[in-house]
């Protein structure tokens, strides 16, 4: 589960008087703002809990802004990634958003297209981090049931009916009707809709 912090608008750009004048920008309308010379640098810092977004040029010295995003997708990491373009590096950003970045700016822009950008981006991570928690409330909830509960979950979940269940399992029907009212409450479930939706949820 994430750290209850506001969220930190990553800056990672090899160019000084960039990231000064982003962080100057973030600051003035109250964004958290951390921000790196190199990707190096946020990789050493940089810490999954952390709610927020990445503000990433696309070419640096060392590894580039590109290679940050492949690594960081291979840490699957959630946090959403706005590329800072040039004009030639347009196709390679938008490449990079059909692989899951959340988008990228060309330079130059407008200062509050940029804060636009950033504040759908925050919204996406919060959002994102929200069904994570959710998931893991509901699978820490089903490692709670017992084999048999967890047996008796996936049969119904699959549509089949008491009388379905007990005859697969090989006990009574009342046995599966005991199991499933157990399944029900240990998961908090209101109805075998919400059960359904919530076993689809933590195994996505």
């Amino acid at each position: 589960m994430s750290k209850q912090i506001d969220p930190t608008v990553f800056v990672i750009d090899d160019d000084d008087a960039v990231r000064g004048a982003l962080e100057l920008l973030l600051k003035s309308v109250r964004l958290r703002v951390e921000t790196f010379a190199s990707a190096a640098d946020f990789l050493a810092r940089f810490d999954p809990e952390d709610p927020g977004c990445v503000l990433l040029d696309i070419r640096m010295a060392g590894m580039s802004g590109l290679e940050l995003y492949e690594d960081l997708r291979r840490r699957h990491a959630i946090i959403p990634i706005i590329f800072i373009t040039g004009h030639g590096d347009v196709d390679m950003a938008v490449q990079a958003m059909k692989d899951g970045a959340a988008d990228f700016i060309q330079k130059p822009f407008h200062d509050q297209t940029l804060l636009d950008r950033i504040q759908k981006s925050l919204e996406i991570d919060s959002d994102n981090r929200k069904l994570l928690a959710q998931k893991q409330k509901i699978s820490d909830r089903i490692l709670q049931l017992t084999p048999r509960e967890t047996e008796v979950m996936d049969l119904i979940v699959d549509g089949r009916p008491n009388k379905v269940v007990a005859h697969d399992l090989g006990i009574s029907e009342r046995t599966v009707e005991i199991h499933r009212a157990r399944v029900m409450k240990k998961l908090g479930a209101t109805s075998l809709a919400h059960l359904v939706r919530m076993c689809i949820r933590a195994r996505k």
